[in-house]
């Protein structure tokens, strides 16, 4: 019996059926869905990658004893960063599955993947998108420190020189602060650089870097938006250097 009997033969015995058509159709339908929705998982990451990011203040950390790093680190929910994992596995399970996916690199499918998701998470990210993800996230009821939260811990150590909260009064040299924790602080502004596109008025929310001279005393030696580079204030430019 020659090759192909034994394969008829064998076909036979075992009763197997062609598989129809639209059941490979529907699984690369599959296959391609869950490579969409990978990179969806890693653009929406990214973006609030770069969110966290931007409220870092990474020109800043030259003033304190963190490294940028480690400010990263103290910033960013690592749940976004597994998100962003979940989509690299997603997306490499479901193409090398397709018909010609034994033939592409795991490096290229994770590269292919990471450039589009960044693309499309800068683009979310610059749309304001970040900011309504991550105050989403933060109503589903999780235990889930937001980054504004992180934010509100690292800049409320006076101790290392950081403070920050909402102005309640503006007398010449000198303003009186209520930080996030509800304490109240006098601070000395005399000399100190304030942002140009900042305004010292009542009820703005600031951060400072200075010296702690005492419980309740600040002396601040700059003072930046809470809201971090290029957020916009109301009113008259504050008093300060370039």
């Amino acid at each position: 019996m020659d090759p192909a009997d034994k394969m008829i033969q064998s076909i036979k015995k075992q009763q197997l059926r062609p598989t129809s058509r639209w059941y490979y159709r529907l699984r690369e339908w599959v296959i391609w869905s869950l490579f969409a929705i990978s990179i969806v998982f890693g653009a929406m990451a990214f973006s609030v990658i770069l969110y966290a990011i931007h409220k870092a203040d990474f020109n800043l950390v030259k003033h304190i004893s963190h490294s940028n790093l480690e400010l990263l680190l103290a910033i960013l929910p690592f749940i976004w960063i597994a998100m962003m994992i979940v989509g690299l596995v997603l997306a490499l399970i479901s193409l090398k599955n397709t018909w010609r996916g034994y033939k592409i690199s795991p490096l290229r499918l994770i590269s292919a993947n990471l450039a589009i998701s960044v693309l499309l998470g800068i683009v979310v990210f610059i749309g304001g998108g970040a900011t309504r993800l991550e105050a989403a996230f933060n109503r589903t009821g999780f235990d889930y420190t937001s980054i504004q939260e992180r934010k509100q811990m690292i800049w409320s150590h006076p101790e290392e020189g950081m403070l920050s909260g909402k102005i309640e009064a503006v007398n010449d040299d000198e303003l009186t602060l209520s930080d996030f924790g509800g304490n109240k602080w006098t601070v000395d502004i005399k000399d100190a650089f304030i942002a140009p596109i900042l305004a010292l008025d009542p009820g703005e929310n600031i951060k400072l870097i200075g010296v702690q001279k005492s419980t309740g005393i600040f002396h601040a030696d700059e003072i930046r938006p809470w809201g971090g580079p290029g957020s916009p204030s109301a009113g008259p430019r504050g008093k300060g250097h370039q």
